[in-house]
């Protein structure tokens, strides 16, 4: 056989070995994350409960998840080992002192003084102006009076029901 023959062979063997080597690497440092667990530290399982871890044994954990909740899981099943301030962030809500660089929701607050401008109080002190809206305010509260003064007159009728036309 030659060498042009062989060499797919050898790319892969070497590829699997490269997989494997790096899924062994993956599951090393998965087994020491839960070898790191200590009581107290807060815990995301695989299925996404999040918890404080009470006491560590051999193959299994104790967490706590809410007053008066606990839960035996095993070992394998710790997704993630939280540090203090994510755990809290997710759990809690607390927010480690990033509310001081809040930025504002518009540039108003930025362009804003402590002394008040000449324009800006002169243009309070105007008054409205009259862009000739008054006329058809007017017209529309005139058909607005006669509509009701119609429902009126129709309410003061008394109705008549099925059995007591006027028609002979």
């Amino acid at each position: 056989m030659s060498l042009v023959t062989l060499l797919p062979f050898i790319v892969l063997i070497g590829a699997m070995i490269l997989m494997t080597r790096s899924a062994k690497k993956k599951q090393q440092q998965a087994v020491d994350m839960r070898n790191q667990m200590q009581p107290g530290s807060g815990v995301r399982t695989i299925g996404g409960m999040y918890a404080t871890v009470k006491e560590v044994s051999e193959d299994t954990v104790l967490l706590d998840a809410g007053p008066g909740v606990e839960l035996l899981f095993a070992k394998n099943s710790i997704g993630a080992v939280l540090s203090d301030e994510e755990y809290n962030r997710l759990v809690h809500g607390i927010e480690h002192d990033l509310k001081s660089d809040v930025v504002p929701d518009d540039a108003s607050s930025l362009t804003e003084t402590d002394e008040p401008s000449d324009d800006a109080s002169a243009a309070s002190d105007d008054k409205p102006i009259d862009l000739g809206k008054k006329d058809a305010s007017d017209d529309a509260a005139d058909e607005t009076a006669e509509a009701k003064a119609a429902h009126k007159a129709d309410e003061a009728e008394p109705k008549k029901t099925d059995g007591e036309s006027d028609a002979k």
